[in-house]
This record gives structure tokens, sequence and C-alpha cells, in this order.
């Protein structure tokens, strides 16, 4: 009886576990965790907000900044604390305390964290890790790391690997520390559904665009016009930052009496001129478009595209024509 007991709650959990989606809950601390990495305070304080709004204590966030010191580095660590403690001058009803923050027992016991923390690594690895090229890093990762630091309670196991893969998706160098965070954070109670939901969410919102150009406002305005979602913002000086999410592009169109310039700023994408090759653009890549020049431009595939751009040598009675849509067949021979 107890064997069948036993074997049912298993079989239970792991429907649960399989069955895992990802929680607005979950989104607040993988938003706040990769633009926290990235150093990208501007967008954190909006994304500290959502958090709080969708259910993350004040606490749990916290700890999440202070754990991913050991991933990103102490000085972004108590940057995005800083945004936390500004975003709480306004302190919302609704946002949550959460549990008090305790001191764990293992922190006076250095014997304890050793042994917590080779525990906690050999759960998220799947085996004995042992670094023997560098003792002194073996150590910090199991005594401090996997030890101190797992040792707190304000967030589960499987939360801080949640935090942990979507620091480091938010980082570049680093594939793979993010392939091995993406298995253990399965191991560590995640489904691989929610780890896949996690990382596509995280892209297709943006978050792991690595810019410091604003991602500005939905470019309803222009939308007709567009196969995609994109974003414009105004920099100033006539100049506007476009961002394309991936696959997004713009109809073939034509700038009359104008010359359109293009800078890359982020990501990758393509520019093509009219029964021409299509140009890769990558940070750095400068295009000018000349007046009566049938074109267009938008993001590659595989990644979101950022690129500023301003019109010169204006002449009177300047206009954009706008054309036929990019078809899908065009766009997908592009690699």
């Amino acid at each position: 009886m107890k064997r069948t007991v036993v074997l049912v709650i298993a079989i239970l959990t792991m429907v649960t576990v399989q069955g895992q989606r990802l929680a607005e809950r979950q989104k607040g601390l993988a938003a706040c965790a990769c633009l926290m990495a990235q150093g990208d305070l501007e967008r954190l304080e909006p994304a500290v907000k959502m958090a709080l709004d969708n259910g993350v204590t004040i606490n749990e966030l916290k700890e999440a900044f202070s754990q991913l010191y050991a991933y990103a580095g102490f000085p972004r660590s108590l940057n995005a604390l800083g945004v936390l403690n500004k975003v709480l001058e306004n302190k919302q009803a609704n946002w949550q305390e959460g549990k008090p923050w305790k001191r764990p027992a293992v922190w006076d016991n250095p014997e304890k964290a050793l042994k917590l923390g080779t525990q906690v690594q050999t759960q998220l690895s799947g085996r004995a890790f042992h670094y023997d090229f560098c003792p002194q890093n073996d150590y910090y990762l199991k005594s401090h790391l996997f030890g101190d630091i797992f040792a707190g309670d304000q967030l589960s196991h499987a939360d801080r690997e949640i935090v942990t893969v979507a620091a480091l998706s938010g980082l570049e160098g680093v594939a793979p520390q993010l392939t091995a965070h993406k298995q253990g954070a399965v191991k560590m109670g995640n489904s691989q559904e929610l780890v896949d939901e996690l990382c596509t969410w995280l892209y297709s919102e943006g978050y792991t665009l690595r810019s410091k150009w604003p991602k500005g406002e939905l470019n309803t305005a222009y939308a007709q016009y567009f196969i995609g979602n994109s974003y414009l913002a105004d920099v100033g000086g006539g100049v506007h930052n476009v961002t394309f999410e991936p696959c997004c592009r713009n109809n073939w169109h034509i700038h009359h009496k104008a010359v359109q310039v293009l800078i890359c700023v982020s990501g990758r994408g393509w520019y093509q001129e009219w029964g021409k090759e299509a140009i890769e653009m990558t940070p750095g890549t400068l295009i000018a478009i000349p007046a009566e020049v049938k074109h267009w431009h938008g993001a590659a595939k595989d990644s979101w595209f950022q690129h500023l751009t301003y019109h010169k040598d204006v002449q009177e009675g300047s206009s954009n024509e706008w054309l036929e849509p990019v078809t899908d067949e065009e766009y997908n021979k592009l690699p």
C-alpha cells in the first residue's frame, strides 16, 4: 500500500512538472534578472514594477539581485538593488514584502555550507563536479554560490535557476554556462517545456536585445507597411531608432527627393535594393540609400534588429512611396 501511494505521488508530480507553463510571476523574475545582468537600468525600472505587480515579492527581488552578483558582478547587483529601492519610494498597495529574510544557518558553519553546496551542484549538473584546475574556484562555487547563497529560503531552487538562465540569456560569451543551466533548471524542478518557453519569451519580448538604444513604442502609425512588429523611438535631431522583432521587415518602398541613412546599432538585419542581392547589416553597418531607389530593410529570421535612421539632402516635395510587401518566398531565401 505504501509503495502504491509513493508511486501515485511520483506520477502526479511528474505530470505536474511536465504540464508547467511560465507564470506571470516567473516572467517578472526573468525580465528583472535578464536586464540586471545587462546593466540596463532604464528598462529594469519598469520591469521591477511589472514583477511586483505580477506577484514577485520585494524580498524575492532582493534575493535574486543578490544571487546574481555571482554571475554579473557586484556593481550590477548593487545597481539593480538601487533601482528596486528607487521604485519602492512610490510603493503600491498591492506590492508584497514577502517572507522576512533570515540568516542561513550554514553561514556559521563552513563545513555544512561546503556539504550543502556540493549536494546542490551535483543535483544541478547531474554528476559530481570537481574543478581541479583551480581549487579555489571550485571551493567558491560549492561553498559560497551553491552553499551560502542557495541556502537562503527566499527563492526555491527551481526559481533560482529561472533567474540564472534569464541572466545568462542577457549576457554575451557565456553559451556553455547558459546551456548547462538550462539543463540544470530542469534538474531543479522546472519542466523542459517551461525552460524552453522562458527562453522564447525573453527573446520574443526583446529582453535579450543587448542595446543601449531605446526600443520605443509600438510603431502603429506605419504598421500597415510592415510584416511583424516594429518599434519607433525619437532620439532627437531628426534621428529615429527603429527596432524590428525577428522576421519583421517593411514593404518595398521609395524615398522621393531625399536620401535615407541607416546605421545598424544592434542585432542583425537585411537591406535590399530592387534587382540586387541583399546586404547583411550588423552593428556598425552604414547604408546611404539614394533617392528614387526601391528597397526594403528588416530583421533577420533569428535576430532582433535596430537601426538609426535619418534623411539628408531633402528637397522640396520629398515623400515616401510605400509599395508591395516582401513576400515570405523572397524573405525565406535569406540565411
